[in-house]
């Protein structure tokens, strides 16, 4: 009897993990992050230039920087331009435009972790059409895009200046000095 309720609570919180992703609410504690997306073909980042976007901002550039609010507790993003303001988004023609308004559901991208570190940005709406640019930083039109292309490879990258908070974290040394210390405290459990 235990056994079939254990299995009957999994199911319903599948379902419930469903329902909540596709659908965003206002009640989800929504995250915001401040990063750089780093293009895999140009070797520089996506940059928001208003209407326009392309993958050929560098490290630290004002437009470069990308605030990265979540759509729900999923992998639902929403990226917009600290500096311009405007979010990317993808229309029915599969193009990559800057919108001032991101509530539509054109505006959000679902991230992909891939084997080799890198992230893919396929969109929400348009499914198997992902965000790429091509060696010029020129935005491709998503139809023309597909997981394993170079293309639509990303790296998150943290702002230049900013130290990851991982990466702050120091080792302490062990020398000589210290090992003897440590012999020298009394230790409760051998006496």
């Amino acid at each position: 009897m235990e056994t079939t309720e254990s299995q009957q609570s999994s199911a319903d919180f599948r379902f419930y993990i469903e329902n909540h992703t596709r659908n965003p609410d206002d009640l989800s504690r929504k995250q915001v992050r401040i990063y750089q997306l780093y293009s895999r073909t140009t070797g520089k980042h996506v940059q928001i230039l208003g209407k326009k976007v392309n993958a050929n901002g560098d490290d630290g550039g004002k437009y470069a920087l990308l605030v990265v609010e979540t759509e729900t507790f999923g992998s639902h993003i929403r990226i917009k331009g600290k500096e311009s303001e405007h979010y990317i988004c993808m229309n029915e023609k599969g193009k990559i435009v800057g919108r001032p308004d991101g509530r539509k559901q054109e505006c959000v991208f679902v991230e992909e972790f891939l084997e080799n570190n890198y992230t893919a940005l396929v969109s929400a709406k348009y499914k198997g059409w992902y965000l790429g640019f091509n060696r010029k930083g020129r935005p491709k039109k998503g139809s023309r895009t597909t997981q394993r292309q170079q293309e639509v490879h990303f790296m998150k990258r943290q702002p230049k200046g900013r130290v990851d908070p991982l990466e702050e974290f120091r080792f302490t040394t062990v020398t000589k000095r210290t090992r003897r210390a440590r012999r020298l405290k009394p230790n409760p459990k051998r006496n």
